[in-house]
């Protein structure tokens, strides 16, 4: 008796095998059937955000209060080298990368000893001291935030790249997105991430096995951290102005439930979620103003009929 491969099953064997590649595909096509590109750019940006956020909450089991900070520091510090300083946009990216790496690296050093809700509130204290830290520094803006972000276009050399039209921004955004994404595919495909599941799953036995928990957890939290900055100076860029918003713990709260919505610990939910939520979200707004009252009631539902995410209820059921 022969065995009928069903194209659903193709389709969830391609996902499994190639995640980098299947997502990045899916991203490339979104905008071609999406009409709001303007809103198609946030979806991938805060997918990306939440994508390095499901790198700690959802393969390393860390539930943190903390990531505004990372997806903020690498905002401001990706615009006020372009702002302030006229640096090329590559190096300002890359400074804004470092920057959120740096401030993952201190706040892990100081949290990363705590269990539970103690890492959960220490990483929400951590992240509030740098949001008032980049407040009060003057070369910010402050609570007017920091404007004059302008990349108009890009130059390289044998083409221009006008960043004004939001089709060409969005695919120049997804070049970005897309190196991260095969960078996530391969930690997580490796030794290291194996070893970050086995922490989620089980710390006692993988310290019985050898393996340094604090330390693994301190380099997820940072090429976390790092991720998320990247989001964050994309961010910088796509908007021209970073506000102090960037840095507050709402942040923090919507970047978890972006996570939780798509499916924490699969590697598309982080893009789902952040395209249902802030899809919701557009809608929404455009009818009442008391849409935060309303986003909630939908997100609280969706929790309850898909209690692992949609994608890792999609997931779970495909299995089966």
């Amino acid at each position: 008796m022969t065995n009928k491969t069903t194209p659903t099953k193709q389709w969830g064997s391609l996902l499994a095998r190639h995640p980098a590649l299947a997502v990045t595909a899916l991203l490339a096509l979104f905008p071609l059937v999406f009409p709001f590109h303007s809103l198609a750019i946030n979806i991938l940006l805060f997918g990306l955000f939440a994508a390095g956020y499901n790198l700690t909450f959802g393969y390393t089991g860390k539930l943190s209060f903390g990531h505004a900070a990372f997806f903020g520091g690498g905002a401001y510090g990706c615009g006020i080298l372009i702002s302030q300083y006229s640096i090329a946009w590559p190096l300002a990216i890359c400074f804004g990368i470092l920057l959120a790496g740096l401030i993952a690296l201190f706040m892990g050093l100081l949290a990363m000893r705590t269990r539970g809700i103690y890492f959960a509130m220490v990483t929400l204290a951590l992240a509030q001291c740098v949001y008032f830290l980049f407040f009060h520094a003057s070369i910010t803006g402050g609570d007017n935030g920091l404007r004059g972000v302008n990349v108009n276009t890009v130059n390289l050399g044998f083409m221009q790249i006008d960043l004004l039209n939001p089709l060409v921004k969005y695919y120049f955004m997804l070049c970005f997105v897309a190196v991260a994404v095969w960078l996530i595919a391969r930690i997580l495909n490796s030794p290291f991430g194996s070893v970050l599941e086995a922490l989620r799953e089980n710390e006692n036995r993988a310290r019985a096995c050898g393996i340094n928990i604090e330390r693994t957890r301190l380099l997820s939290l940072v090429i976390s951290g790092m991720i998320c900055g990247l989001a964050g100076a994309l961010n910088a860029i796509n908007l021209s102005t970073v506000s102090i918003d960037a840095l507050s713990y709402h942040t923090s709260g919507q970047v978890m439930m972006l996570t939780l919505l798509g499916g924490m610990g699969t590697f598309f939910g982080p893009f789902l979620g952040a395209g249902i939520f802030l899809g919701i979200e557009h809608v929404v707004t455009g009818i009442t103003e008391r849409w935060q009252l309303i986003v909630g009631v939908i997100f609280i539902i969706l929790v309850l009929f898909f209690p692992k995410g949609i994608w890792g209820t999609v997931l779970e059921r495909y299995k089966k």
